[in-house]
């Protein structure tokens, strides 16, 4: 199944969730975008959100509104819903009204293919090839890998650092997914001082030496970070 976090009083960017967009706020836009896959619940931490998610035929429920992060905040959601330890859980941003859906299908076709292999802790996202420049932008979050798509490290910064003129440059896709049990045992995790530094909580995982199954896909969508790119998110719509 699908969780959208949704936060209202977001530090960059307040409200951003229900910014319109073609004529639908965005978590909205966002739900319906990938609601043939599967059930979507959002999980917000306003009722205000909940109230126009439900105007607009999106299921969503009340979470607390001390979460740290958004995967904080999709565990609660899933056991508020008593979800089994299998059930293989997709989080898509509540930012991302662009996101493909062949994206989101590869991460949950990889995910089943860990939890068939015998994998105890399942956690995937995806990534996609990206120029230099893009590499340049702290809001585009970077990931190296190891020799099996394993996530080595993710940073703001353009990693890896380009000495020899050679380097390739893999952008994050912020969709994460988990098994139900991997979900509650990431959150129970202490903090990582890298996921402090960066502002990236998927570091945590890393930090304590759990794999994250990066998948390469081809995507041309972008999450709104800024009132540029929600410029640019409602050109598209005129």
């Amino acid at each position: 199944m699908i969780i959208i976090p949704a936060r209202l009083a977001s530090t960059r960017f307040p409200q951003k969730v229900l910014a319109d967009i073609g004529g639908l706020p965005m978590v909205v836009r966002t739900a319906k975008r990938v609601a043939h896959l599967g059930r979507v619940v959002v999980a917000a931490d306003n009722e205000l959100i909940i109230s126009i998610c439900k105007e607009h035929g999106v299921e969503a429920m009340l979470t607390s509104t001390t979460h740290k992060s958004g995967t904080d905040r999709i565990n609660e959601c899933a056991n508020i819903l008593n979800l089994h330890d299998d059930e293989l859980i997709i989080n898509v941003q509540a930012d991302e009204p662009f996101i493909e859906p062949e994206v989101v299908n590869s991460l949950l076709l990889k995910l089943t293919e860990l939890q068939k292999s015998g994998e105890e802790f399942i956690m995937g996202s995806c990534y996609n090839s990206i120029n230099e420049e893009s590499a340049k932008d702290p809001n585009l979050v970077k990931v190296v890998l190891d020799d099996r798509d394993n996530a080595i490290y993710f940073s703001r910064s353009p990693i890896p650092y380009n000495r020899s003129g050679d380097a390739s440059y893999f952008g994050h896709i912020g969709i994460y997914g988990f098994s139900k049990k991997s979900l509650s045992e990431f959150c129970n995790l202490k903090d990582a001082p890298l996921e402090d530094i960066e502002k990236l909580e998927q570091l945590r995982a890393i930090y304590h030496q759990k794999k994250i199954q990066m998948v390469k896909v081809a995507s041309t969508g972008f999450g709104i970070d800024t009132e540029e790119d929600l410029k640019r998110a409602i050109e598209i719509f005129l």
